[in-house]
């Protein structure tokens, strides 16, 4: 318990410009999903699945964002353009996950989307427990439709999250965090 309980206390994202090679090989790809799927599921839907980026596929993907961003924003800047074709660039290995929705269903369309959310969390605890960094990212090409369209999102499909893995090429930086005190309050019961 005390090595569960250090691996959350010590938990912290790599930015992915901090993140190289090697990756994840098949084999730790596989034994971080083996972890990471173990969420919460309120109905076994499995309201979502993973995508592997990876290779030449993140510059391929790199190339779509850059031409979306130019078609999003004509006026914008080179700069803008080239973060945005660099974006999947650092992270040897990326990990779409996708959350599906299924619209309609008793088992309410928050608690499928948190679900996904969960996978994008575990998956960042598997990748440290397995010494690598990664970091959780969304940005605006996680709510593009042609982005969408083209990794292969189906209807009620969404991305819930991009997580890059890889080798963190110097500490993750550590943030402030709250005091667990400050964030909680007892509710004591009102009117009847």
């Amino acid at each position: 318990m005390d090595d569960l309980l250090a691996l959350l206390d010590t938990r912290r994202s790599t930015p992915s410009r901090l993140l190289a090679g090697p990756g994840p090989d098949d084999a730790t790809l596989q034994r971080m999903l083996q972890s990471a799927l173990r969420v919460p599921d309120h109905g076994a839907l499995t309201p979502w699945r993973v995508l592997l980026i990876r290779g030449e596929a993140r510059t391929r993907l790199g190339d779509l964002l850059a031409r979306r961003s130019r078609e999003r924003d004509p006026d914008a800047t080179e700069a803008v353009v080239e973060k945005d074709r660099a974006r999947f660039q650092h992270a040897p290995v990326v990990l779409a996950v996708i959350a599906r929705i299924q619209a309609g269903h008793r088992i309410p369309e928050q608690e499928q989307l948190l679900s996904a959310g969960c996978v994008c969390f575990s998956l960042l605890l598997a990748a440290q427990a397995l010494g690598f960094g990664a970091q959780w990212l969304t940005g605006w090409a996680a709510y593009d439709a042609v982005v969408a369209d083209r990794l292969g999102l189906g209807e009620g499909e969404r991305i819930a999250g991009f997580v890059h893995i890889g080798q963190a090429t110097q500490s993750a930086p550590e943030r402030p965090r709250p005091d667990p005190s400050a964030v909680l309050t007892e509710w004591q019961g009102g009117p009847a």
